[in-house]
């Protein structure tokens, strides 16, 4: 079986990416989402998808898919009813959170619904002390009578967090194993499992959402595998983390928390991936999709993985790439605020309705409706003339915009534009300018459905000069599925000086962890030359809140390796500090291992240069509307599937494809490089 398949599961699409492992052939495939039930597009788009190449489910070698549903659940507060038992006095502690306000002078500002209302917080007397030492033993009968009032309440699921669990798990595991005697069918999710690392309420957090998921997620991942079953495919399915390697489904009907950000970390590996193939090792990721835009930064050709992040609202402690989203996508509804300005996002048309041109009863603008009155979109088809769209609609909806405004229909649609492109400029500067990196010095991958579209106008903003459009940048994170690796993450806490003295500690720290990675690649059945094991340490001068992390290279911890440590920390302390304290104690807090399962990849291939004749891809010509020509510019329209490798293209132009519509303003130019990236430049 050579046939490896990648399904993408977005708020509008779902993406199919299909690669054959002898000849290289690359396939995709789109289908609308079926958001009440999204194991049915995958079914679909699967079956489809093999089907356009003349094979059958029972041909696939691997099965990677990506999923929205925990974080859809998480946004829209439809997870389970949920219990919580920590250690008594605490069971405010979730609602509390910590000082730091989410808008400082915002008197009435709205924090997120708890995911676990209060009645259904119970405390209970135990306590282990930071050292490990236990104080009070757990109240067994209280943790009892505790699981028989959650189940009488209705509860679906029940998540367990103590004080200093991460330290010492016994009573953690004793009250779990007290509430599946008496509540057997709950869910229950525990935080020494979840995220074994110090700070109480990002602990117990993670854990109540891991909860909160649990039965939504496995009842997603069931009904997927036998629907996957029902076609006939006999391989073992994977799904994607939020650190953007892939686990078996097993796993992440365990830990849904790791998934939050399942769909969006694919596209950053891919566009990783694709950064090595052209040599360009430092890049922004520009994702975006029908409902959001998702970002990242990738320096030396890696992208960061952050070990915490709030998540729409909710603290989650588990590794995750370092993503930042907005509402700001293709399905964005524009609208006029009560001071009579114009505001795109973030909410969202989503699959259905879908914006006003897809004719299924939407009369609010979006921003595709903007793309299809400026005609950068093609005003009368979608996905290859598979999808017919309506321009007269768009344009009727807008200009219910543009008399509120008092503008006419053009400047209306551009404003739309306009606006979205700041939301978006904004969301990159905090990933790189508030981190100390300057976008000039990055080039932007452009990907998603609506990437390409919009990528030219973001560059412009930021003064970006270079542009990476993927050869399918509508399947990019589909396609990401087929470049990465199984992976799963562990951690502990342990703070100690960073001191010479420390280095024997820090390796039987180590070697615990690697021990635990060892078991994990022996329940997913990797080999032992596919195994791979990378070390960092989050470190901060004492003293301070917030960590750093720093790798550890392999190989025995010795004294040279604690020097290395100090010497990353003070180099990434001075990037994105502007110093360094030399003086100042560094102290290590928590110790990481990332396991990877190297798993067979899709590859780049080479194709032979064409020549800068673009002649045979010419489809005709569009009239566009650019604001710097304030009017419509007849433009030319290449098929992205006839560009070869070595073809220039000079702007304005359009490049059209099934997944997705390339825009070059004037002004720029593009050529294909030899794996079929199309490359835009700014400049004559």
């Amino acid at each position: 079986m050579t046939l490896r398949v990648g399904i993408d599961s977005g708020g509008t699409f779902t993406d199919v990416c299909l690669f054959d492992d002898v000849t290289g052939a690359v396939a995709v495939w789109k289908v609308p989402s079926t958001p009440d039930d999204p194991s049915r597009a995958i079914a679909q788009g699967t079956d489809e998808g093999v089907a356009r190449v003349g094979r059958t489910p029972a041909d696939l070698g691997y099965f990677g898919h990506g999923t929205t549903v925990g974080t859809n659940a998480l946004i829209q507060h439809r997870g389970v009813r949920t219990g919580l038992i920590t250690t008594e006095g605490f069971s405010d502690l979730i609602e509390i959170g910590r000082q730091k306000r989410p808008d400082l002078y915002d008197l009435q500002v709205d924090k997120p619904p708890q995911l676990v209302t209060r009645d259904l917080r119970f405390g209970v007397r135990e306590r282990i002390r930071h050292d490990g030492t236990v104080e009070t033993p757990l109240d067994e009968a209280a943790v009892r009578a505790i699981a028989r009032t959650l189940k009488a309440a209705g509860v679906k699921a029940v998540a367990i967090g103590f004080l200093y669990g991460f330290v010492r798990p016994e009573h953690e595991i004793r009250a779990k194993d007290i509430v599946l005697e008496e509540f057997p069918e709950a869910f229950v999710s525990t935080s020494h499992e979840v995220a074994p690392e110090f700070r109480e309420y990002e602990r117990i957090s993670t854990a109540v959402v891991n909860a909160y998921l649990g039965p939504v997620m496995r009842t997603y991942i069931q009904r997927l595998a036998d629907r996957l079953k029902a076609l006939g495919v006999a391989v073992a399915p994977h799904l994607t983390q939020s650190n953007g390697g892939v686990i078996g489904f097993d796993m992440a009907a365990r830990l849904p928390v790791r998934t939050v950000l399942s769909g969006p970390s694919t596209g950053v590996v891919a566009a990783q991936a694709i950064g090595k193939a052209i040599g360009i090792p430092n890049l922004i990721t520009f994702d975006m999709g029908g409902t959001s835009t998702d970002v990242a930064l990738l320096r030396d050709g890696e992208a960061a993985v952050a070990s915490e992040a709030n998540v729409h609202g909710y603290p989650i402690k588990a590794p995750m790439l370092d993503i930042h989203t907005v509402g700001a996508g293709g399905g964005s509804i524009a609208y006029v605020d009560s001071g009579g300005l114009l505001k795109v996002g973030p909410r969202s048309a989503g699959a259905d309705p879908g914006p006003v041109c897809y004719g299924r009863g939407n009369t609010e603008p979006a921003t595709t409706d903007a793309n299809v009155v400026l005609q950068t979109l093609n005003p009368e088809y979608l996905l290859g003339g598979r999808m017919k769209i309506d321009q007269a609609k768009s344009k009727q909806a807008i200009q219910v915009l543009a008399d509120q405004l008092g503008l006419d229909l053009m400047a209306t649609a551009q404003g739309i534009i306009s606006v979205v492109t700041a939301n978006m400029a904004k969301a990159i500067r905090v990933i790189s300018v508030q981190r100390g990196h300057d976008p000039r010095d990055y080039a932007l991958v452009a990907f998603g459905g609506a990437g390409p579209l919009h990528a030219a106008r973001l560059a412009r903003e930021l003064e970006m000069k270079t542009i990476v459009v993927p050869r399918n940048p509508g399947i990019c994170c589909a396609l990401g599925l087929l470049l990465t690796d199984l992976r799963a993450d562990f951690a502990t806490t342990s703070l100690m000086l960073a001191e010479d003295s420390h280095a024997r500690a820090v390796g039987e720290i180590f070697e615990g962890l690697e021990q635990q990675a060892d078991h994990w690649f022996a329940e997913e059945h990797v080999a032992h030359h596919d195994r791979q094991l990378r070390r960092v340490v989050d470190m901060r001068y004492h003293g301070q809140n917030y960590e750093i992390a720093v790798d550890l290279p392999a190989g025995p911890v010795t004294v040279q390796s604690m020097e290395s440590l100090r010497r990353g920390f003070a180099e990434a302390h001075t990037r994105l500090y502007g110093y360094a304290a030399a003086e100042e104690p560094v102290q290590m807090v928590t110790f990481r291992v990332a396991a990877i399962g190297v798993a067979p990849k899709a590859e780049f291939r080479s194709e032979p240069d064409a020549g800068p004749d673009a002649s045979a891809a010419l489809m005709g010509t569009r009239n566009v509307w650019f604001p710097e020509a304030e009017g419509f510019v007849l433009c030319p329209v290449y098929d992205r599937e006839k560009l070869r490798a070595g073809n220039r293209i000079k702007g304005p132009a359009i490049v059209e494809q099934m997944d997705a519509t390339t825009v070059l303003l004037p002004g720029m130019h593009g050529f294909v490089e030899p794996t079929l990236n199309l490359i835009l430049e700014m400049g004559q």
